[in-house]
């Protein structure tokens, strides 16, 4: 488990959902293992690390005995990590943390408005149940 990087995620965000399955689809080295920031592990997560979840609204990529990212440069971690057409986004470190992660804390911000919500966290279908820790 040590190996795994560990997206936290709001599990009742549609976008957030969304963007998970886009991962694992293309998560062709199984670098990643996931958790709703909603669930016990994922509270217990950001609690060792002392983050304050309601300062920040974000997706948290935990890289263990590493560091954790939050905002814009969780999802370029993320993005470079899933390699090939994907290691271009690398290009968007240039915008300066401050400007990119305005940008992301605007969809962060409106994603309920804009991508609607769900009642309860996503459910991994049986054969994703292995990469969602509990």
């Amino acid at each position: 488990m040590e190996d795994k990087k560990i997206i936290l995620f709001d599990g009742v965000c549609n976008l957030c959902n969304n963007a998970v399955q886009f991962v694992i689809k293309r998560d062709k080295k199984d670098i990643f293992r996931y958790a709703a920031l909603q669930s016990d592990i994922g509270q217990e997560l950001v609690a060792q690390r002392q983050i304050d979840t309601s300062k920040i609204d974000s997706i948290i990529l935990i890289e263990p005995g590493v560091a954790y990212y939050t905002k814009s440069d969780a999802a370029l971690e993320i993005a470079q990590d899933l390699g090939g057409i994907w290691k271009l986004s690398a290009i968007f470190t240039w915008i300066p943390t401050p400007i990119r992660d305005r940008i992301y804390d605007f969809v962060a911000k409106n994603r309920y408005k804009w991508f609607g919500k769900q009642d309860a966290c996503m459910i991994p279908t049986p054969e994703l149940k292995a990469k969602f820790l509990d």
